[in-house]
């Protein structure tokens, strides 16, 4: 087929890449000039394992084509997706002027039939503003296909390649026929597609990430708990995963989440409840939770230090929301690394990718480290925020030359409290032991 993909943000990119490496002829809009010219001419612009081999290779086989004209992108599609940014307004609502404008346009833009797919995430009802943009501007047979991405970043190629399912929203026979055909090479061990209308399917992604998100701040408020009562949260985990009911996924406590979906998509789901006149108060709580818990650690450090953290000097290891990505949107650690130096600390931090885009957002307010042992060079202590794999097993008897002190305040629960106790650190965690000396 050939497919036509609006936006090359993290979602679009995937999708582009990952739809024409299955063999199909992809064109990628953005207004980007200066992105598509890059990608054009084969650089990619995100991190996202796995994702750059196939880029690469799609863009060798001419199957994968970049461009900034809406008109000649979307001209020879069968399919086209919108893959464009939904950012949250002021009172928490997704602003979908990216989408209706470019559903505008395209309706001035076709001829023939063709299927409008909403990849981006979106309220529901927007399939039907979507649709009545277009017919504003053309007559002719056309369907609007809401097919929400369950996207993993850090996982997102393979949850692309081998999704656990694909939720098509449409009441077109033709439409249905048309993405039954697009996702069956990617449905080959047999994970179902799903079909069902239009407002079903938008609200699907939605409830999607606000469950994960209540699951986290769930076990966030149960570390507490185990904190105050003598409990190990890594047990209560292991000992509640492992229930087939509840599973095992998305119960580690840290320092809550971040990123681009889970915050957005939430606050979106609250004030979609609000305009039905509910109050979504699970959701709620969730909200209010996660952002107390990005200052948990924060308090942990204060308590420690009681005569203030002002001039003291912290490394930090790891900057973006999640391992495997660059993306800082939200991202705990940036929260921590700005109330600290509120308080009159200084920071010099270290992550395997995402340095760039940090620098962009805070630029000299801190120190940047080339490597994990290098950031570590007479910091009073070291907090981890992101838990990336090299982080996991390092070289303690390095890290103890490097530090002032033997003093660790880890988010994400990334050592065992024992060995710390034994390696003589001063080791803070999330929902476990405290290690003093």
């Amino acid at each position: 087929m050939k497919i036509a993909v609006v936006g090359t943000g993290y979602v679009g990119l995937v999708t582009g890449t990952c739809l024409a490496d299955t063999g199909n002829t992809v064109t990628c809009v953005d207004i980007d000039a200066d992105k598509v010219a890059k990608l054009g001419s084969g650089q990619i612009t995100i991190y996202e394992p796995g994702l750059e081999k196939l880029f690469q290779r799609n863009l060798k086989e001419e199957r994968l084509h970049f461009t900034t004209s809406l008109a000649d992108g979307i001209r020879e599609a069968d399919i086209i997706f919108l893959a464009l940014p939904t950012p949250p307004g002021a009172d928490g609502a997704a602003d979908l002027q990216y989408v209706l404008g470019v559903a505008g346009e395209i309706g001035r833009l076709l001829a023939g039939y063709k299927i409008i797919v909403n990849k981006s995430t979106v309220p529901v009802g927007t399939a039907k503003r979507v649709r009545e943009a277009i017919a504003a501007n053309y007559t002719g047979e056309f369907d609007v296909v809401s097919n929400p991405e369950f996207l993993r970043e850090g996982l997102a190629v393979e949850a692309f390649m081998k999704p656990d399912r694909v939720v098509i929203g449409t009441s077109s026979d033709r439409a249905r026929s048309m993405m039954s055909e697009l996702y069956l090479p990617f449905l080959r061990q047999g994970n179902p597609i799903i079909f069902m209308d239009e407002p079903s399917a938008e609200l699907t992604k939605y409830a999607a990430n606000s469950f994960l998100a209540t699951k986290i701040s769930f076990m966030n408020e149960i570390a507490r708990l185990c904190e105050r009562m003598g409990a190990d949260v890594d047990m209560v985990r292991r000992g509640i995963g492992s229930d087939a009911r509840i599973g095992k996924h998305f119960l580690f406590p840290g320092i809550g989440y971040g990123g681009s979906c889970f915050p957005k998509d939430v606050q979106a789901l609250i004030r979609s409840a609000h305009e039905l006149d509910y109050d979504f108060r699970i959701l709620e709580s969730v909200v209010n939770v996660n952002d107390d818990q990005k200052d948990f650690l924060v308090r942990k450090i204060k308590a420690y230090y009681k005569e203030g953290v002002r001039n003291r000097h912290f490394a930090v290891w790891g900057l973006s929301f999640k391992p495997n990505t660059d993306d800082v949107r939200e991202a705990p650690a940036l929260h921590i690394i700005k109330a600290l130096i509120g308080e009159g600390a200084t920071v010099t931090a270290f992550d395997p990718e995402a340095i760039g885009n940090v620098k962009r957002s805070l630029g000299d307010l801190i120190t940047y480290a080339d490597g994990q042992y290098d950031c570590l060079q007479g910091a009073d202590a070291l907090i981890i925020a992101t838990e990336w794999n090299e982080f996991r097993t390092p070289d303690f008897e390095k890290m103890a030359k490097a530090l002032k002190d033997k003093v660790v305040f880890d988010g994400r629960n990334l050592f065992d409290v024992a060995k710390m106790e034994s390696l003589g650190y001063h080791y803070v965690s999330i929902g476990r032991k405290t290690v003093t000396r």
